[in-house]
């Protein structure tokens, strides 16, 4: 899975000579990265172990990756419409041009970004699907009912009419949300009150810890807070604007949200519909625990799936 989200997330946001320059040394390059990202690391990111040193090698290796598809870029007469390009073309407010090592920098975030959340989000909407049979079926009645009318191309209209899908991916982000810690800054003392009516008094300058994993959970807004019902998305009950725009966060919040949210939804949708559509798939091994002693929290061990290649019949 994260192979294919970051093909995907190369060739969406990057263009077409990122795409075409991802090989599998690329892939493994970016996962030792992957790998060097834990708790630790943000604290102490140039600490002198073995898995930064294998972080600092591979980075050098992608800048020089990189590094040739952004030269090319400059030097070529014709203009790509890519993230690319603007990141190219882009200037400091002082009218300075951002360097080769900034752009490869800032590439290489974006495949970082959009790879490793939606990666583990994907696995977790396959395994609370197969678990939770019911809304497998659901999904795939849906998938039907859209090849009828839009035939087997998996189209943006189809995909906008992902209904059962979406609050799949959406309950499956409100359970396991990849990102357990949203931090950010006070640039001003404010006072919270909360709903019991306490008062606590925030300085300028502090730093606030915010845990979408309780936050999604909070039982005056959600049904039944721990159990798996996408339906609480529906029309009539929408359990996430009970309290606000703040009752969901996997994404965080305000100016400082996922830029990538819209995006995310949509290559979700696109991967499991054609899944539905195009496989029989069955979960063999146990419903898997959250590894926690991560950055981002993805499944324990293995999801490992039975699977068969077959076409969803449409009568």
């Amino acid at each position: 899975m994260e192979n294919l989200i970051i093909l995907i997330a190369s060739r969406c946001f990057l263009g077409r000579e990122v795409r075409e320059n991802l090989s599998e040394d690329v892939t493994a390059l970016i996962n030792e990265i992957n790998v060097a990202m834990g708790p630790l690391t943000t604290m102490f990111p140039h600490l002198p172990i073995p898995p930064h040193r294998r972080r600092d090698k591979a980075r050098k290796r992608l800048d020089d990756i990189f590094s040739k598809v952004i030269l090319s870029r400059r030097s070529s007469p014709k203009s790509e419409d890519d993230m690319l390009q603007s990141l190219v073309n882009s200037k400091y407010k002082d009218g300075r041009a951002t360097t080769v090592t900034e752009v490869t920098g800032m590439l290489i975030t974006a495949l970082y970004g959009g790879q490793r959340s939606s990666s583990t989000t994907a696995t977790w909407v396959g395994a609370n699907l197969f678990y939770h049979k019911k809304f497998w079926l659901h999904a795939m009645e849906e998938q039907i009912r859209l090849m009828k009318k839009y035939g087997d191309a998996i189209t943006y209209d189809a995909l906008s009419e992902m209904h059962v899908l979406y609050r799949c991916i959406k309950e499956a982000l409100r359970l396991h949300p990849p990102i357990p810690m949203l931090l950010r800054q006070s640039h001003k003392d404010f006072t919270v009150t909360i709903r019991k009516g306490d008062k606590y008094d925030i300085p300028k300058g502090h730093i606030i810890a915010v845990s979408p994993i309780l936050s999604n959970r909070v039982p005056h807004i959600y049904k039944n807070p721990d159990s798996h019902d996408p339906e609480r998305f529906c029309p009539g009950r929408e359990e996430d604007k009970l309290a606000g725009p703040f009752s969901f966060i996997s994404f965080g919040g305000g100016k400082h949200s996922c830029l990538g949210e819209s995006f995310a939804f949509l290559e979700l949708k696109t991967i499991w519909s054609y899944l539905i559509r195009n496989f029989e798939l069955e979960l063999i091994s146990s419903f898997p625990e959250t590894k926690c002693d991560d950055i981002i929290h993805s499944p324990k061990g293995k999801v490992m799936i039975r699977y068969k290649r077959r076409k969803l019949v449409i009568e």
